[in-house]
């Protein structure tokens, strides 16, 4: 049986083009087709994907940073946790105008996805072979915030447009741009508008001057760069530059950017805008932001693991806080207390700094910056530099050692006049002290100066050997379902042999597990604590924030033999 059949005639619609097109245009036609199948299929897919987000979560309060001991244990203070989020009616009209002309020009035409913009930018994607542009709108934005989408690829991008879709259907403009202001980071640890407003200027978003919502509006591309606390030059940039898209929409003119750009920018006061309960938390937060600067984090609601040991840290606060006051009460006191501070002065009373780290890891198990975080806010661990005096004699010996010199306990001046005040230096800033230093023999007396912070760097380099842990205070950073945005890797550097770690710690008196040095400068400015136990590296200081002698040797060196007992072998 025959199995031929004719040829299917072409379409009459064809016949008035040349016979040659006939079979190209045909194929074009069903592959125009099957495209759209597969286009209204892939779309049919990513809106059921995206159907499983809940919208209702755009406008919920953004969940607050949780702050955890290395135990897991929260610690009391959580950012965010007390947020006030702006009403539409307490957005100023010219900040809206600022964000339209610098982010999305379009927002109010395009329906959440600006086709057009994103033309141009996967055509450009694909000439540079990589997601180099985005075009995203401020909605695509907000989904993107909303519901933590950072990866960068085709997936994640066409997810991102069904939500915002869906969000465009769910929410008017001005709830979007609300809900976008309220979500966004503003770097400094600021999340949303409200916040970002009373951080940096003082006042609530409803009262920024035209130049502090400029300013504001002109960070959200580098909220960690461009923080005007960090970078205030580098806001008025910005700044700059989201008043010149102004002039391009035509919405002001030079003149009255000029007037703009005369508004003073008053920013709040260090002292006034942290809002930390103790100086750990602060330099927790400090680090946090050089974390989600490093790593380009900006969404809210995470969870930071730290190093800190709760209990440790509330042991050395107590005891610093009782030994001082027994001192204070010593009928042998010469010195102001706290009762004589006055308001605007810095502190007139004596003051304690404690620091402890993991000596072979280098995590903080416990900062205290100060007596009194409430009255000074300033962080001593890290910006006080003071003189060490007798405590300089381990790292003398260090030196001394790992140039095959002999060390000569008590005897620092002929221990280290076997290979000079450079050489020692030098050993000293491998260990972590940076100085500055006395380049004559003078060093040896004690004539060089450190942080606190970097002397218990140097201690628990002496106590791991002589390996040089990278101090820090953040393990990991994850997000509220426990996807870890962040983790801390090992950073270690032999900075001297273990000979010369293990002769300088040798010079510490041992009791009981623990091995402690303790003195003061000539002077009596400055008096220390070097302690090493089973795991931990301490550093006490004590001295006066103007530096004026602490008391007779005899109280100073009471002082310290009480503080030692306190603190046992723990």
């Amino acid at each position: 049986m025959s199995t031929w059949r004719p040829a299917s005639p072409f379409p009459k619609w064809l016949s008035w083009l040349p016979d040659w097109s006939h079979m190209p245009l045909v194929w074009c036609l069903r592959l125009t087709l099957c495209g759209l199948v597969l286009f209204l299929g892939i779309a049919f897919f990513y809106f059921l994907q995206s159907a499983k987000f809940d919208l209702d979560e755009v406008a919920a309060i953004p969940a607050r940073t949780t702050i955890i001991d290395r135990n897991g244990k929260e610690i009391e203070a959580g950012w965010g946790a007390n947020r006030r989020l702006a009403r539409r009616q307490d957005l100023p009209d010219f900040m809206i105008e600022c964000l339209e002309a610098r982010e999305d020009a379009r927002f109010f035409e395009h329906s959440g996805v600006d086709f057009r913009g994103l033309a141009r930018a996967t055509l450009r994607n694909i000439k540079d072979r990589d997601f180099t542009q985005g075009a995203s709108t401020l909605t695509m934005q907000l989904a993107r915030n909303t519901f933590d989408m950072r990866a960068k690829s085709i997936h994640r991008k066409l997810m991102e447009i069904a939500l915002t879709l869906r969000i465009e259907q769910r929410y008017s403009k001005d709830e979007i741009l609300t809900h976008y202001l309220n979500r966004i980071y503003f770097g400094g640890g600021c999340h949303g508008i409200e916040e970002a407003s009373r951080t940096y200027f003082g006042k609530s978003v409803s009262e920024l001057h035209e130049g502090q919502s400029a300013m504001l509006v002109g960070i959200i591309r580098g909220p960690h760069v461009f923080s005007p606390i960090r970078n205030l030059d580098g806001a008025r940039v910005q700044q700059e530059e989201v008043l010149d898209r102004m002039i391009a929409m035509n919405r002001i003119t030079e003149a009255d950017k000029l007037r703009i750009e005369a508004l003073p920018i008053k920013l709040v006061p260090d002292e006034q805008r942290s809002t930390e309960r103790s100086y750990a938390l602060q330099a927790v937060r400090s680090e946090l932001s050089e974390i989600l600067e490093a790593i380009d984090i900006r969404i809210d609601g995470l969870v930071v693991q730290t190093t800190l040991d709760t209990n440790w840290q509330m042991r050395l606060e107590t005891d610093l806080s009782k030994a001082l006051l027994e001192a204070e009460k010593s009928k042998n006191w010469e010195h102001p207390t706290h009762a004589d501070h006055k308001p605007g002065e810095p502190p007139a009373y004596l003051q304690s700094v404690g620091v402890t780290l993991e000596s072979k890891t280098g995590e903080v198990l416990a900062l205290i910056g100060g007596r009194d975080f409430l009255d000074s806010r300033f962080d001593r661990t890290t910006l006080a530099r003071r003189d060490l005096g007798q405590v300089i004699e381990p790292w003398i010996a260090a030196a001394a050692a790992e140039r095959g010199k002999r060390v000569i306990p008590g005897n620092p001046l002929l221990t280290g006049r076997q290979i000079g005040p450079l050489e020692t230096e030098r050993i000293m800033r491998r260990c972590g002290i940076s100085g500055p230093f006395l380049e004559t023999e003078d060093l040896f007396r004690g004539g060089a100066s450190s942080t606190p912070m970097e002397l218990a760097t140097a201690l628990a380099t002496l106590a791991s050997g002589g390996k040089r842990p990278q101090a820090h205070l953040i393990q990991q950073v994850s997000d509220t379902d426990g996807t870890v945005l962040f983790r801390r890797q090992p950073s270690l550097s032999q900075a001297i042999t273990r000979h010369a770690a293990d002769e300088a710690t040798s010079l510490l008196e041992s009791t009981s597990g623990t091995r402690t040095f303790t003195g003061a400068t000539g002077s009596g400015r400055d008096a220390w604590i070097l302690r090493v136990g089973p795991t931990g590296s301490t550093i006490i200081w004590l001295g006066f924030d103007n530096p004026q002698r602490i008391s007779s040797n005899t109280q100073i060196d009471l002082i310290l033999e009480d503080l030692v007992k306190r603190l046992g072998n723990n």
